[in-house]
């Protein structure tokens, strides 16, 4: 199965902004464990002044990653904790997000490309 890049947005609070980047600075070690092993890889949060939060990861199959992290504990304490610093969250914030379509990947054009340069010089001998 192949790794899919997934990319999400939320709105933080702005009031409560300073404590949301508090909070992530050292998240639960417990909580970081229940991630990696739930297969959520190459995760990373970046998030602007007025609160816009991007997310991104990597997994092999989101729903069965979402419902391994849902089986945890962890994950229960974490989501209920996170939940009230999101605007307009429909459900848990790690099932609730707006997820983005990707649209460019430079390694994907690059080796689509030199697959496309292959075929196209193996066919001229």
């Amino acid at each position: 199965m192949s790794t899919r890049r997934v990319c999400f947005r939320l709105q933080v609070k702005p009031g409560l902004i300073e404590e949301y980047i508090r909070r992530h600075a050292a998240v639960w070690p417990e909580m970081l464990q229940a991630l990696k092993s739930s297969g959520w890889n190459n995760y990373s949060l970046f998030l602007r002044a007025d609160g816009l939060l991007i997310g991104y990861f990597e997994t092999d199959n989101l729903p069965e990653a979402q419902a391994r992290m849902a089986a945890t504990d962890v994950n229960a304490r974490w989501q209920t904790e996170m939940s009230g610093f999101f605007e307009d969250l429909d459900g848990a914030p790690d099932t609730g997000f707006l997820q983005l379509t990707e649209v460019f990947n430079l390694e994907d054009q690059l080796a689509a490309a030199a697959a496309a340069l292959t075929q196209t010089h193996s066919k001229g001998d």
